[in-house]
């Protein structure tokens, strides 16, 4: 049961934000008695520091998995960027926004985990690019996989991109290109190029 609240809570949370969705939502969704869910956790807080584990849990062992797949570093950014947008549903509600605004403790704590697991990714993956010479061999990895963490939270800041002028997508695309044209080789370039392209004619 303790699986079955989290599981729903994530989606309830991810669609409508933290903010707008209440025990009573969580309970009818489930059809089960808020009596219920309070055994499990004690309060609101409780529940979304859970979900927001979960949620990390799930995303951070995506991220792991597309890795192992030793694709080519260029291609490995855009299908991480890929399988998180299916997770995070283009953020609509902004759940990583409110979750700074009414959950600090938790949205600190999430911080501190995701720069870990995206500190490692990031820096894997520019080792890669510079060993396959799709990236300049003179980048400082170190500098950039920290400039890359902080862009993405950025991204995420609603005062900076209003959700209504711009989308999550959106936002990625533009970074990730932005991110590759400052470190790409020529070669790295032509494959950037091509994936630009290929997105282009999906849309």
């Amino acid at each position: 049961m303790r699986d079955k609240i989290i599981s729903n809570a994530s989606e309830l949370f991810i669609t409508y934000g933290f903010k707008s969705v209440t025990m009573d939502d969580i309970a009818n969704q489930i059809g089960i008695s808020k009596k219920t869910i309070y055994q499990h956790f004690e309060n609101k807080t409780k529940l979304v520091e859970a979900t927001t584990m979960h949620m990390f849990e799930i995303i951070s062992h995506g991220i792991d998995c597309i890795c192992e797949l030793e694709k080519n570093p260029i291609e490995e950014l855009y299908d991480i960027k890929s399988f998180v947008m299916l997770h995070l549903k283009d953020e609509k509600s902004s759940p990583q926004y409110q979750l700074q605004k009414y959950y600090p403790k938790i949205s600190a704590t999430l911080k501190k985990k995701q720069f870990e697991v995206m500190q490692k990714c990031v820096t894997d993956n520019l080792k890669k690019g510079v060993e396959k010479k799709l990236f300049r061999q003179d980048i400082n990895i170190d500098f950039i996989s920290r400039i890359y963490f902080n862009s993405m939270v950025s991204l995420k800041d609603q005062d900076l991109f209003p959700l209504n002028n711009f989308s999550m997508n959106m936002l990625m695309e533009n970074y990730l290109e932005y991110h590759l044209r400052g470190i790409c080789t020529p070669k790295g370039l032509d494959i950037l190029t091509k994936i630009i392209n290929k997105n282009k004619n999906q849309q």
